[in-house]
This record gives C-alpha cells, sequence and structure tokens, in this order.
C-alpha cells in the first residue's frame, strides 16, 4: 500500500530565538560565510567538507530563486551561525554551527521553513541530512520522515578506470554550446521520470552549468548519436582543491538505455576528471533511481549515506509570530 501523509506535527507558535540572536534575509555577498558555515557542520558530522562556496553561487544564480524571500540568516553579533533557504518547491537547505548546537536553533529553522512552505504553497518539505547526525536525529524527533536515502560513491584512488565500448558510430565529446539546449532536454527528461516538481527552467540550469565558477567547457560530457543527436549527458565538475572530480548529474535518453552509454559516459568523466589532475572521483545516488548497481560496476565504492527526510505541511496551519 502507497505510504500514507503523516500530518503536519508543527506548533501554532514560532519559538524565540536564544537571547541576543538576531535574524535577516540572506544576501548573495553571504555565500562566503554560509560556505564556512556549511563547511564546519559537515566537518563536524561527517569528517570531511563536501560542500564548495561554488555550489551556493551557482544555486543563488538561478533566475527562479528568490533569495531575499526564501532565506534567513540567524547571527551571534556579526557572525553568521545558522540559516535556512527553501528552494523551488520543496527542497530545504539549513545548517547550525557545532559552537551553537543545543540550543534550540534547529528546531526554531526546522518550524521558520514550515512557516514559509505554507506562505508559498508547498504540500511537502525535506531536506539531506547525514545519516544518524545530530541534523538527522533533530528531524525524526520533530516528525520527519525519510522520503529517500541516498549513497555518496568515491572510485578510490589509484583505481584503474575500467573500459567500456560505445555502440557503433556513437560518440563521446565535450558539448557544444549549441547543443545547451538539447542537454538540458535530456537532463530534464531522465531525471523527472522520478523525481516529483516541476520541469527546471532553462536558464536554470544555465546559470547552475556553464555559469558556476570555474566551470570549463568540458566539463560537460555528451553521447551522440550516428546522427548527431544529444542522446546521452554527464556534468563532471572538479573541486575547489583540485583533488576530486565530482559527477553531478548523469543521464541517457529513454529509448537509448541499456546499450551501455551510461557506463561509457561514467569512465569517460573519469578519465577527463584526471587528465585534469584530479585523483579521484564522485558521486551521488539515491534510492529512486535504482542505479546504485551502475556505479558499482565501475568499481566505485560507498563512503557516506544521506537521508532526505521530509514532512508533509496542512496548509490551514499557521504559525503565529
Amino acid at each position: 500500500m502507497p505510504e500514507q501523509p503523516r500530518p503536519d506535527p508543527s506548533p501554532t507558535t514560532l519559538p524565540d530565538l536564544p537571547q541576543g540572536l538576531t535574524t535577516r534575509p540572506l544576501q548573495k555577498t553571504d555565500a562566503r560565510a554560509v560556505h564556512l558555515l556549511m563547511a564546519a557542520q559537515e566537518m563536524a558530522d561527517i569528517g570531511e567538507v563536501a560542500i564548495e562556496e561554488a555550489d551556493i553561487v551557482s544555486d543563488w544564480a538561478r533566475p527562479s530563486h528568490d533569495l531575499a524571500a526564501r532565506s534567513v540568516g540567524v547571527l551571534d553579533g556579526e557572525e553568521l551561525v545558522a540559516y535556512a533557504e527553501l528552494m523551488g518547491v520543496d527542497r530545504a537547505d539549513t545548517a547550525v554551527a557545532p559552537s551553537h548546537r543545543g540550543r534550540g536553533i534547529g528546531t526554531w529553522l526546522a518550524l521558520w521553513l514550515q512557516d514559509l512552505g505554507r506562505r508559498v504553497g508547498s504540500p511537502v518539505i525535506g531536506m539531506p541530512v547525514p545519516q544518524g547526525s545530530p541534523g538527522d536525529r533533530l528531524l525524526e524527533q520533530l516528525g520527519y520522515r525519510v522520503r529517500w536515502t541516498s549513497w555518496v560513491l568515491r572510485l578510490p584512488e589509484g583505481a584503474t578506470i575500467p573500459e567500456r565500448e560505445l555502440p557503433a558510430d556513437h560518440v563521446v565529446r565535450t558539448a557544444r554550446p549549441d547543443e545547451l539546449r538539447a542537454v538540458h532536454d535530456v537532463l530534464e527528461d531522465a531525471f523527472l521520470e522520478w523525481s516529483v516538481r516541476e520541469r527546471e527552467a532553462f536558464e536554470d540550469f544555465e546559470a547552475a552549468t556553464t555559469g558556476r565558477p570555474g566551470f570549463e567547457p568540458w566539463n560537460l560530457r555528451v553521447a551522440v548519436d550516428p546522427a548527431g543527436t544529444v542522446v546521452g549527458v554527464s556534468l563532471v565538475l572538479v573541486s575547489d582543491n583540485g583533488t576530486t572530480g565530482y559527477v553531478d548529474r548523469l543521464a541517457v535518453r529513454r529509448d537509448q538505455r541499456g546499450r551501455g552509454l551510461a557506463q561509457a559516459l561514467l569512465v569517460d568523466s573519469f578519465a577527463q576528471a584526471r587528465a585534469h589532475g584530479t585523483t579521484t572521483s564522485e558521486l551521488s545516488t539515491d534510492s529512486r533511481t535504482g542505479a546504485l548497481g551502475l556505479y558499482e560496476r565501475v568499481g566505485m565504492v560507498t563512503t557516506g549515506i544521506w537521508v532526505n527526510r521530509a514532512v508533509d505541511l496542512d496548509p490551514t496551519t499557521e504559525i503565529a509570530r
């Protein structure tokens, strides 16, 4: 039987923050401060930093995202010690400085996000958290369910990159500028098979890819058929320290699957990243895609597990301020 939505567990009053803390909407100039905040939280929770400032800058560059209306920063004096934002219909991100945990700030952010979600018409909001982390435990206590599980996978340093043959007369190469809309269509058609959201605007895609700080043309890989039509896409990015190639998106057109194109794109991405100085490659996948086995077959191993916890919102419930 399909899972029944859980009732919205929110109280009707937004609690006070600890004395001395203030709030304001975020601005694009806060990208570095948010990055440092998220990095501190990741280091405390998983022992390494995955987020990069370019991730935040490119997200905030999307024309559809109203940062001022959909974000809040919590400050202790001039220092940003926590933040939350809602992007699109249901994707939330939050962080609390480890030095300020245990003061009720995380609960306040969760309830603030629920209030914002109701006001903008979101039926549900969710956020990714490392499995078993303080954030995971807090959201569980607040009634958030697990929507899906995500795995972070890595090609071990020094691993041999396997070879994969392409179907006859198919080629994997760097995408041309005039192929960007075709690239976007392949990605969106594939991701919307299992992702419940509106279709991403091309302008948002462009801002988050070619407009991303540090983007280089070779980062966008395409598989093309004998007619020159884009039938598969991989977006591989290089970490700020230059050591890791991150496969951010990978998709093959539905009628072309089962022919080895995804694995060919993947090993090409590994090879291109290594040729540009990286020593390892990473990506993440989740339980909605069924793609975990694909990545394991090319030698990747799981290094971390995250869960997306979500709460269904009752539009009739309002939080008093």
